[in-house]
């Protein structure tokens, strides 16, 4: 793989930039791609203090076209153990951006199919040009998207997940708003940086361990019944949010009419 492949940028104001660099190709990822992201992220989870918004993009006039063509063909001469194998490198990548403390953002142009548009699932916003392609296209090839279905479902659900997955139906960004798959449309990818600048301001006016917490909280409520148990467990939460370092920060703030210490 090109050094230059998958590149990382961190602004001195605490903004991480992956950038998929393979333009040529549609920015098509390959084991290599997907093991130089996965060890991105892994460096990112660890570098909580300097980082506090994690930002994927594409270079060029797409976001990513998913699986590479020759990892494809190399695929197909593999044993059942191999591909297994190949694959767990794509769910654990996608597992740790899905994990990362920081809020993560996708910006999206240009197309965004099978693998790519599960990178685009597995952050926590998406930001896309109204006219970018999306499509889940395995079943054209034999395929299901499995590696990618736990968070395209986490993020559009189970009926919009099966009716795309089992037809390959092509749709754009403003499709992809209206499911859930992206939260916000823009007219053209030169907006998709103003759109990222509104989005910054409200991640750097939160405290970086609140966010991290609202992610993981999110992850722990979804699908429990709404019983005592989990009332109990809830308050525990904001218990424990409420006499941490930056919940006393933030209300003394609020008192003191002040900005609190991690607003930059």
């Amino acid at each position: 793989m090109s050094q230059n492949d998958v590149l990382l940028s961190v602004t001195p104001g605490g903004t991480a930039i992956i950038t998929l660099n393979r333009p040529e190709k549609h920015n098509a990822f390959n084991a290599d791609v997907i093991a130089t992201l996965s060890d991105m992220f892994e460096t990112l989870r660890a570098n909580t203090d300097e980082v506090r918004m994690v930002v994927l993009r594409g270079a060029g006039p797409s976001f990513s076209a998913g699986a590479d063509l020759e990892w494809m063909k190399a695929a197909a001469d593999w044993t059942h153990d191999d591909n297994e194998e190949d694959a767990l490198g794509l769910a654990r990548m996608l597992r740790r951006l899905h994990d990362l403390p920081q809020l993560t953002v996708a910006l999206v142009q240009g197309a965004a199919m099978g693998g790519g548009a599960g990178l685009v699932a597995a952050c926590d916003v998406a930001i896309a040009v109204k006219d970018t392609k999306f499509r889940f296209s395995e079943v054209r090839l034999g395929l299901t998207p499995a590696t990618i279905s736990p968070f395209v479902v986490r993020a559009i659900g189970p009926r919009w997940a099966k009716a795309l997955f089992a037809t390959a139906e092509g749709f754009d960004g403003e499709f992809a708003h209206k499911i859930g798959l992206a939260q916000y449309v823009v007219d053209s990818a030169d907006d998709l940086d103003d759109a990222l600048e509104m989005i910054a301001k409200l991640v750097f006016a939160a405290a970086p361990g609140a966010v991290a917490a609202s992610k993981a909280l999110v992850d722990e409520v979804t699908g429990q019944e709404i019983d005592d148990r989990l009332g109990k467990h809830t308050a525990k939460l904001i218990a424990d949010r409420r006499v941490s370092e930056e919940g006393r920060e933030g209300l003394a703030a609020f008192l003191e009419k002040r900005k609190p210490g991690w607003v930059k």
